[in-house]
């Protein structure tokens, strides 16, 4: 598998001149003292890009959305990767703004270009890891007919996190991605493996998906009932009846089939599986 590659990133520009008071506004030029405007200045200046980033946070937190976007937007033109990331964040989710999933993808992708992986920001290992994860999935279904679906891209991306990051939802992508042969090979061993990785870091989905397989058995998965049922009930426990209902559903089907014998060695394997996780 070949590894990613990505620039370098050789410093940080800091720019803005005007000393920063939270909620303030440039008045531009030639705005009139009736408030009538023929052209405005900048929203804002900042002392620094990191003033920009805590105002851009601070604005959306006060419910002043067109004031944070202009002061993330200028962190993030000056190097802020966390500013890069909470509008990647924004975009993706439509949080105060129209979702707009190709500024999320564009936002997403200046983060992997910037990270400097023979040099890295430890702050920035969460961010990466999260956006790596973000470009698997926009490559793995496409956005519109603007970004292609690529799976064998997708399948980069989450190698990469999953491998160098440990990340838990890469390592269940990787797992849903070998289990479905979703434009690649099937291999339910390898995703046994990752799926395994992801649940021992609490991922929900990650254990619910592998309790199902090791209770029902794969080709080169042999069942596994009751160790499947404790990784379930670990699901199970950890939502409620109106979220991810495809899990409560895994659980009441096995629930009801099982015997006395499993459950006792579910309970067991649960047993161990909180001392060691305590």
């Amino acid at each position: 598998m070949p590894m990613l590659t990505f620039s370098r990133v050789t410093g940080v520009l800091i720019l803005g001149v005007a000393a920063f008071v939270p909620g303030s506004r440039i008045v531009g030029a030639f705005e009139g003292t009736d408030g009538a405007m023929v052209q405005k200045a900048p929203l804002q200046t900042f002392v620094t890009p990191r003033a920009a980033l805590r105002a851009g946070l601070e604005g959306f937190r006060a419910g002043d959305a067109a004031f944070a976007l202009e002061a993330l937007k200028y962190a993030a033109d000056s190097g802020e990767v966390l500013a890069l990331w909470k509008l990647a964040k924004i975009y993706s989710g439509g949080d105060g703004v129209p979702r707009d999933d190709l500024k999320a993808y564009d936002y997403f992708s200046q983060i992997v270009t910037s990270y400097d992986d023979d040099n890295p920001n430890p702050r920035d290992r969460a961010i990466m890891s999260d956006a790596l994860v973000a470009l698997g999935t926009y490559n793995l279904n496409g956005i519109g007919s603007k970004v292609a679906a690529d799976s064998q891209r997708a399948l980069q991306l989450f190698q990469f996190a999953a491998t160098n990051f440990g990340d838990a939802n890469a390592q269940y992508n990787l797992a849903r991605m070998r289990l479905d042969g979703a434009g690649v090979g099937k291999d339910d061993v390898e995703a046994l493996k990752w799926l395994s990785l992801a649940a021992e870091k609490g991922h929900v989905q990650a254990q619910a998906l592998l309790g199902k397989v090791l209770f029902a058995g794969r080709e080169g998965v042999r069942p596994q009932r009751a160790r499947g049922l404790m990784w379930l009930t670990l699901a199970r426990e950890r939502v409620d009846s109106k979220g991810d209902k495809w899990i409560v559903d895994l659980y009441d089907n096995a629930m009801a089939s099982v015997n006395d014998a499993d459950r006792h060695a579910a309970l067991t394997y649960l047993e161990d599986h909180l001392k060691r996780r305590n």
